[in-house]
């Protein structure tokens, strides 16, 4: 049996497939698993053992010719985009199971209805009930689920690499490493500010003398050099200076993450490493790292989670977090270690 799993297009979000993805797997044991996504997956996924191939191109076109030759029995996809839908369709993909949205129903030869409790619990769960429903049209049962933590391997070759690439950046590896992710690609709103990570950073040079490494895409570049140009002991600058391989296999060898709702918040406790996620504008309730070593750090004001990536006001649910506090949280986690 041929099966593709049709990827998410964000980094988070495609750790929190992790559970369903594992239960595919339990399911299907012999069945050939593609996953269809974009590049940057391919990153964190190569060690997962998750997947018999990883395929990823660009244009839908180019998709739909790509897919084709597998002959797929299987189409499941984890994105609610109409476009997903129609490259399943037009791939060849004999039965396709996906969530009823985006006017796409009729491309779906199963199309599940989105559940009532879509914005009240985790989307780990949200996949896992795409999953059931495809469990329960081949066996007529689902069985439990199992294990629900999203967890990514890095294997030992790829961890001595981080070691190495961290040393020769400067990493004192007799110190604590703090890794900082102050950044977010898709929402300027989920950003904690530069002052309050610059006031992060001084008090765990000064008081607690660990290491500080910035981490981050292309794209998270000028706010990190806010953070270090605010900051009284810069930290070391690292973003824009790895793919997310590299990332994540420095995040397994961090003692801790401080970061915002983004993707790395979710690879970190993934590979292991405690994580301190800052969250404003967005709902933890959904979208927390689905981890009992992640610790969550809010204002609670009275407008969020709002969902919005500009904030229309004052940004209060990010300048209301003090960066002591979160320094203590951060205290308390690396003092436990």
């Amino acid at each position: 049996m041929n099966i593709l799993v049709r990827g998410t297009n964000w980094i988070g979000d495609a750790i929190m497939t992790i559970p369903a993805v594992r239960r595919i797997r339990a399911i299907f044991p012999d069945a050939k698993i593609v996953l269809q996504t974009r590049g940057w997956a391919e990153d964190i996924f190569n060690d997962s053992g998750l997947f018999d191939e990883i395929v990823s191109v660009d244009s839908a076109s180019q998709q739909i010719r790509m897919l084709r030759p597998y002959r797929f029995d299987l189409a499941i996809l984890f994105p609610n985009s109409f476009e997903s839908a129609l490259v399943a369709r037009l791939g060849g993909a004999k039965k396709i199971f996906g969530y009823a949205s985006d006017h796409r129903s009729l491309l779906l030869t199963h199309a599940i209805p989105i559940p009532e409790w879509k914005t009240s619990r985790h989307e780990v769960y949200y996949y896992l009930e795409l999953i059931s429903a495809v469990e329960m049209h081949y066996f007529q049962s689902v069985r439990p689920s199992g294990e629900l933590e999203p967890r990514l391997v890095i294997n030992e070759e790829r961890r001595q690499a981080a070691r190495e690439f961290l040393r020769e950046h400067g990493v004192d590896p007799k110190l604590k490493t703090v890794a900082v992710a102050p950044g977010s690609t898709n929402s300027e709103a989920k950003r904690w500010t530069p002052a309050s990570f610059a006031r992060l950073n001084d008090r765990l040079h000064a008081e607690l003398g660990v290491n500080v490494v910035i981490l981050g895409s292309t794209g998270d570049v000028a706010v990190s050099r806010a953070v270090v140009a605010a900051s009284k002991q810069p930290p070391l600058d690292l973003t824009g200076e790895t793919d997310l391989a590299q990332a994540a296999a420095i995040l397994a060898e961090a003692d801790l993450l401080i970061s915002n709702d983004m993707g790395l918040a979710h690879i970190a406790p993934a590979v292991g490493t405690k994580t301190i996620v800052i969250f404003g504008p967005t709902n933890p309730v959904t979208t927390r790292p689905f981890s009992d070593i992640a610790t969550v750090v809010s204002a609670g004001v009275e407008c969020s989670p709002c969902m919005l990536r500009e904030c229309p006001i004052d940004h209060r649910c990010m300048t209301r977090i003090p960066a002591d506090h979160v320094f203590e949280k951060a205290e308390a986690i690396l003092d436990a270690k």
